[in-house]
């Protein structure tokens, strides 16, 4: 038996391997980029510079939770029909929007992402982290990209995904457990992910600096958020998100919604940053521009 061999036993065992491999990667960062962070407000259209900052960055061991494909989606379809927008039921309209978007989502990732890497695209739902059978396979898809030259681009499948029958499922779920898993929103779907594989960090990118004490004032950005225990850590998130308002998008819950969804990460051991898209991942990593920290000592 082989070295990779030896350490598939037990959690990751039913993907195959490389057989001339003699370490398994493991999962460094998960990345979360929003759908705004994706988009030039001024001119409506794909910003290509985050585009391909961000994918020239990702490498195998890294995981991309990627929102845009309803807006990009919708982008397209004003292009191609005179700057028209759909009209009628919002919930159809998503649906045409995200499928009209996640092939050219995709189509941007795999321009600027180095070629001697592979991408592969992961569609979820709330039904996939809510069943112990389905969640081990979305863990050993994840862990087998990352040890066969492959990024994974996951991205919640709006596209066939129908509202009102989310609804009544997650109702189901509630009745019969407390911990319920709703990937509304990718921030969630983001820290889910990080839980599933251990990562050691978790990004947020974002269409801000990071979590200001004073929404209106960048001059309050918050850098650093540490305790000795995640009790301590949790109890400052807390304190935060009373100050916490706005959001990007219609439907989004803005800094809010990512404290919330970085407590679950940070239990687990993994180091929380919520930063701006337009740096280099590296350098947001690294603290070389400005960010939010949260981690325990």
């Amino acid at each position: 038996m082989n070295m990779a061999e030896q350490k598939l036993r037990g959690s990751f065992s039913n993907f195959p391997v490389n057989p001339d491999d003699t370490e398994l990667i493991n999962f460094d960062v998960v990345v979360k980029i929003g759908s705004m962070a994706l988009i030039r407000k001024e001119d409506n259209d794909i910003d290509y510079n985050i585009f391909s900052r961000l994918a020239a960055s990702l490498k195998p061991g890294y995981i991309l939770v990627s929102s845009g494909a309803t807006e990009i989606g919708r982008i397209d379809y004003m292009k191609r029909n005179g700057g028209r927008e759909l009209k009628g039921n919002l919930a159809a309209i998503k649906t045409a929007y995200s499928a009209q978007g996640q092939p050219i989502l995709m189509e941007m990732y795999r321009q600027f992402i180095n070629p001697k890497y592979s991408v592969r695209q992961v569609l979820v739902e709330h039904s996939h982290f809510n069943d112990e059978r389905k969640v081990n396979h979305i863990r050993n898809l994840l862990f087998s990209a990352a040890n066969q030259n492959a990024i994974p681009i996951v991205n919640y499948n709006d596209a066939v995904s129908d509202t009102e029958n989310m609804h009544l499922e997650l109702r189901d779920l509630k009745r019969k457990t407390d911990h319920v898993v709703e990937c509304v929103d990718n921030d969630e779907t983001a820290a889910v992910i990080a839980r599933l594989v251990n990562a050691r960090i978790l990004v947020l990118l974002t269409s801000v600096d990071g979590i200001y004490a004073d929404a209106g004032d960048p001059s309050t950005l918050i850098e650093e958020v540490v305790g000795d225990t995640y009790e301590e850590v949790e109890q400052k998130i807390d304190e935060m998100m009373a100050n916490c308002s706005g959001a990007s998008r219609q439907g989004a819950n803005g800094a809010k919604a990512k404290l919330q969804f970085a407590k679950g990460p940070l239990r687990s051991g993994t180091t929380v940053i919520i930063a701006h898209a337009r740096h280099k991942l590296s350098d947001i990593i690294k603290g070389n521009v400005k960010r939010t920290l949260l981690h325990i000592k």
